[in-house]
């Protein structure tokens, strides 16, 4: 999940404080050869979404793992980011709908950024975000490309980071970051991400 930065203030909203440990990665080698192998019923499609379906998909992947910061963002500036031509967002669709999607911000060729990447949850546990990640990468690199970024967190998945580093991702360094999650969005932080002054 990647740190947005010049979010809405929300002075009026009840917040819960939460703190986490952002670690970022990156990638210095493209990908190798090779076809990626889908289960049957399993393909990518890219995704050209409105506000609402794209909100609707990223609460499903990153409510259990407190993605919250595009709903703090103007819905303007969202969509401007996700239809941007320099945006690459696809879904992963399987036999029961859509199972994933991963965002990539093209903006800067030598040097893309993977933004997003998850699956919902009833598709987890099946192997599908290897391939997903190795998708990502292979999309973002580019023949300019030098360098791809990438950042996860304590809030994500626990097999995230694992998982960033077996598909040749290398930390470059980890800072802590105090959050306050809006109440309202009706996200449930994770015990071990609150801050300890509030527990």
């Amino acid at each position: 999940m990647i740190v947005e930065r010049g979010l809405e203030a929300a002075p009026e909203r009840p917040t819960t404080e939460v703190t986490v440990d952002v670690t970022f990665l990156e990638r210095l080698r493209p990908p190798g050869p090779g076809r990626i192998i889908w289960p049957e019923g399993y393909r990518l499609e890219r995704w050209h979404p409105d506000t609402l379906d794209y909100l609707a998909l990223y609460r499903l992947v990153g409510a259990p793992h407190c993605w919250w910061m595009r709903y703090m963002m103007p819905e303007k500036k969202l969509l401007r980011i996700i239809s941007s031509p320099k945006t690459f967002i696809c879904r992963l669709l399987g036999p029961e709908g859509v199972a994933g999607f991963f965002e990539l911000d093209l903006a800067k060729a030598e040097t893309p950024y993977l933004s997003y990447l998850g699956l919902v949850p009833a598709a987890q546990g099946k192997g599908l975000g290897k391939n997903l990640l190795k998708a990502a990468i292979r999309q973002a690199w580019q023949k300019e490309t030098r360098v791809l970024h990438v950042n996860t967190c304590t809030a994500d998945h626990p097999h995230a980071l694992p998982a960033y580093k077996a598909a040749g991702f290398v930390p470059i360094s980890v800072e802590r970051e105090e959050w306050s999650i809006p109440d309202d969005l009706g996200l449930t932080p994770p015990a071990h991400l609150l801050s300890s002054s509030f527990r």
